[in-house]
């Protein structure tokens, strides 16, 4: 399987070591956990929603690379937790933290969740018909590989990149839209 994780230029697109900050899934010295999203939407988004972006003359600044990775086939364990819980801001991380941690004491160390970052649908494929045009949209996943990064292989699928414009809209923001 294909997932995408957008990284700063100066930066690997994977941890090496446990100095990565908290996040939704793992707490403070827990790394590494690699985050990956099943689609470009799903990773512009998490950025988007994390650094608060709404504005969209704001796009134009921005200048990441997007990474194409190979994650393997295995399967990952589904989440249960409440849909607030897995889409609410950073006041739910501890929740989340602590599902990941007693997952992860069963031997867990791949999980997927709903994006956080997308609202419902906010995946939006594009296919070709007569030119261009929109597929059905998808819900966003989100997937999490605990552990050293030895066995993922990455391809940079841009440099200097931006989302789209058209994306705004679609990320489930920590606070509503100007």
């Amino acid at each position: 399987m294909i997932a995408f994780r957008q990284v700063d230029w100066r930066y690997p697109f994977l941890w090496e070591d446990a100095s990565q900050p908290a996040g939704r899934w793992h707490g403070e010295g827990e790394g590494p956990a690699h985050y990956f999203a099943d689609t470009p939407d799903g990773a512009w988004a998490e950025f988007l929603r994390h650094e608060e972006i709404d504005d969209p003359a704001d796009l134009l600044t921005i200048r990441r690379q997007m990474w194409a990775v190979e994650i393997g086939d295995r399967p990952d364990r589904q989440v249960d937790l409440p849909s607030h819980i897995l889409k609410g801001g950073a006041d739910t991380y501890p929740r989340c933290q602590q599902k990941a941690r007693a997952l992860r004491a069963k031997g867990v160390d791949r999980l997927a969740a709903p994006s956080a970052a997308l609202i419902a649908g906010g995946a939006r494929p594009l296919r070709v018909r007569n030119g261009v045009e929109p597929a059905d949209p998808r819900d966003g996943l989100v997937i999490v590989i605990f552990g050293m990064p030895d066995e993922l292989l990455g391809w940079p699928a841009a440099v200097d990149a931006r989302p789209p414009d058209d994306l705004l809209p679609r990320v489930h923001h920590y606070r509503p839209r100007r």
